[in-house]
């Protein structure tokens, strides 16, 4: 991309059939470095995102961001609105497919719309001023295009929801000045945004876009898509990791009614994770129902891969062993040795945590429909850039005539981030040379996943005769996330599994984190939280145990090591820094609402914990009892920071459903592995919270200045340890295995 910036490339104007206005507003990564006073530090993609503004005053507003239940298609459009200054009720919010435009790039192309990809809780942060800053372009079109028509200062003009007022009182509205301000454009700088005290959307709590289309069946997800002349797809892949075909016998499948292809697919590379994940045979059909019936009838004789003796009961006694090992050093503070051997007490323990699947109400699935030099692929999806891309590697395709459509997702909680499926469909629409749509079933989605890493934790801490703490390790024998995936190969091993600067990091004077790869042959992906949801389970269930043998009151204990608020270095994601004032907060907020102290029931425990989550802060709070073997929660807690909170009542949905799903994975949820196949196949054996147990999640949202971090990982990562420390509190017995499963029983 050209450095040189001009003030067409920061409002490019067109007229509608309508003769409204479109506005298309670009802001290069080169200016957002050079005002870096005036825009956020991180911002470094350019924007381009659509608004409509049409003679009838209704306002079109373009979501970028891929929709996976995070609600960013209301929380995007909300920020753009705001500083338009429209109300609401006025907006229709467009989902953006997928751009590319033609760029100085390696690739040849850059982004048209600026960061589309759901992940990592980065949404709300990147757009944070990035869409502000649209919505205040378009907005300074308008106060213009009045200045010109009445013939006064622009500065003495101002607007309100989608007016522009004179300083006598006149009023025109958006609608009648778009025809004018279409003709006009902005200076090529940041313009100044609104203050907090001024905001009128940003803040309110706000019903998702399509909840009515939702609620009514209307909503139109990737399995929904549909192209002319389609067939459709199902795969039978192979069971084991490397497999291969060895023979196969169609001859039944080809006889079902409706079957008109089988195709096989090929091998994927057994050197890295590429394209798809498995050697599989294609059975293409007019229908699912015929698909499925043509695979139920093939007979295939699968030849084992390398990884075919793998087994996770064996996994994991090697992951505790390896504790033994010294490990790879992620931090060093102080002298942990010294701090043994000075100790009045140390308290050591180990834990463990399984494999992981993601499980999304929607599987997994992909239209594509592939012309000469032009593709379409429908499809929900987290990173639809690398889906162009890998269409583009296997077609040959020019990615400027690759479109990507972005339907709502079923969930994608990491699952979506890769694309296997995408190139799978690819390679059977080349195949028969027609249109395909690829249908995964719940058994195919469970056991062909990008697993949640697995390992083991050693966790130690000494004590001085004052029972304070003066040290700790945490060691971690784990899979190595970077298993295969070229991209990863820079990163640090332990970059998924070992977080070197949590708490309490930096607020003991002894630390030391180690890590340990354990090799496994299942691929790796990234589980709802992945940093924070592995590490924060065994770092605040061992906070417990250290307070407990220190005599202390976990809640003390850990506002102690807190200490004085300040912001530390941290060099992981949703740094550069940890705030301890705004960890011991959500701490404090959640243990006062859940009536932590007071007198309980008999047999009834409270268990808390605080993690740091990608830049955000949260905390959970659970009273459990255990009767006969069996958890009831009485009452469940979040307490979470977020910095300014743009969607208050988004934020709330997100927490609730981050705690459910976290009670689903720490109580019932674990993938095995038995001669090298997954043994898990669907929801009996992969199980979930059930409805009736599931417990009402009391939201906390701390008002915060703070600039908002996002929220789809947060209420995830402090419910597993919350939830052991107060089965501990109840019943007295330590759980240091996830899940739970029938360990209440024993």
């Amino acid at each position: 991309m050209s450095s040189a910036v001009t003030r067409r490339d920061f409002l490019r104007v067109t007229s509608t059939s309508l003769g409204g206005l479109v506005a298309t507003s670009f802001l290069p990564s080169t200016f957002a470095n050079r005002a870096a006073t005036a825009e956020p530090a991180w911002l470094r993609d350019a924007v381009q995102l659509f608004v409509r503004v049409e003679p009838d005053e209704r306002v079109f507003i373009g979501a970028r961001g891929p929709e996976i239940g995070q609600g960013v298609r209301t929380s995007l459009p909300m920020l753009i609105a705001e500083e338009l200054d429209v109300s609401w009720d006025q907006v229709t919010v467009e989902q953006l497919p997928y751009g590319v435009v033609a760029a100085d790039t390696t690739a040849g192309v850059d982004t048209k719309y600026g960061a589309q990809r759901a992940g990592g809780s980065t949404a709300i942060p990147q757009s944070w001023l990035e869409m502000r800053q649209v919505g205040a372009r378009v907005r300074e079109l308008f106060v213009q295009a009045a200045a010109q028509a009445w013939g006064v200062d622009a500065a003495k003009l101002t607007t309100k929801l989608g007016y522009v007022i004179g300083p006598g009182g006149q009023r025109s509205s958006y609608g009648k000045l778009a025809p004018l301000a279409n003709t006009l454009s902005v200076a090529a700088h940041p313009l100044p945004l609104k203050s907090p005290t001024a905001f009128h959307t940003i803040g309110t709590s706000t019903m998702v876009t399509d909840a009515r289309d939702i609620v009514t069946g209307r909503a139109e997800y990737g399995i929904d898509g549909a192209v002319e002349g389609r067939l459709v797809a199902v795969v039978e892949r192979s069971p084991y990791l490397d497999g291969e075909v060895e023979s196969y016998d169609d001859s039944a499948t080809l006889a079902v009614a409706g079957v008109r292809h089988v195709v096989v697919l090929p091998v994927p590379s057994k050197t890295a994770f590429t394209e798809h994940l498995a050697a599989g045979i294609a059975i293409v059909a007019d229908d699912t129902w015929s698909a499925m019936q043509g695979r139920k009838a093939l007979k295939v004789k699968w030849r084992t891969g390398s990884w075919s003796a793998d087994d996770t009961d064996t996994f994991r006694d090697t992951a505790h062993s390896a504790l033994q090992l010294d490990g790879e050093v992620a931090r060093a503070d102080g002298d942990i040795t010294t701090a043994r051997t000075e100790a009045s007490q140390v308290v050591e323990a180990e834990y463990f945590q399984p494999f992981l699947a993601h499980a999304t109400m929607e599987p997994m699935n992909a239209t594509i429909a592939l012309e000469q030099d032009r593709a379409l692929l429908i499809a929900s999806l987290q990173a639809p850039a690398a889906a162009s891309s890998l269409i583009s590697k296997l077609t040959g395709i020019d990615r400027l005539n690759i479109e990507v459509r972005l339907p709502r997702s079923g969930g994608g909680f990491g699952r979506r981030g890769q694309n296997d499926f995408v190139a799978e469909a690819v390679h059977i629409a080349m195949a028969v040379n027609k249109p395909v749509k690829l249908i995964w079933s719940r058994e195919d989605d469970i056991r062909n996943d990008w697993y949640r890493p697995s390992g083991a934790h050693g966790m130690t801490a000494t004590l001085d005769t004052q029972k304070k703490l003066t040290g700790w390790v945490h060691k971690v024998a784990a899979t190595d996330r970077r298993f295969r995936i070229p991209y990863l190969a820079g990163r640090d091993p332990w970059f998924t599994c070992l977080d070197a600067d949590a708490f309490p990091a930096g607020c003991v004077p002894n630390y030391l984190a180690t890590f340990t790869a354990v090799p496994f042959g299942l691929p790796l992906g990234w589980w709802r939280g992945p940093l924070p949801t592995f590490v924060a389970f065994a770092n605040q269930a061992f906070m417990d145990e250290v307070a407990h043998a220190a005599g202390a009151d976990p809640v003390e204990f850990r506002l102690a090591l807190l200490g004085e608020p300040r912001e530390l270095k941290y060099k992981g994601h949703g740094g550069p820094v940890f705030h301890t004032g705004r960890l011991a907060t959500v701490l404090q907020r959640a243990a006062r609402k859940i009536g932590y102290g007071r007198d309980l029931a008999s047999g009834h425990g409270i268990g808390v914990a605080a993690h740091f989550v990608f830049g955000a802060y949260s905390a959970h709070a659970m009273e459990v009892s255990v009767e006969n073997g069996e958890l009831k929660i009485h009452r469940c807690v979040c307490a979470a920071d977020v910095g300014v909170p743009v969607n208050p009542l988004g934020l709330d949905a997100q927490l609730s459903g981050g705690t459910i799903d976290g009670i689903s994975t720490t109580l019932y949820q674990e993938v095995t592995v038995k001669d090298g196949q997954v043994v898990q196949s669907n929801f009996p054996d992969y199980r979930l919270l059930a409805s009736a147990a599931a417990p009402d999640v009391e939201v906390d949202i701390v008002p915060s200045d703070y600039a908002p971090a996002g929220a789809g990982e947060m209420g995830t990562p402090t419910v597993a340890p919350a939830l052991v420390n107060a089965i501990f509190a109840a019943t007295g017995k330590r759980i240091r295995r996830l899940p739970v499963g029938d360990q209440l029983k024993t």
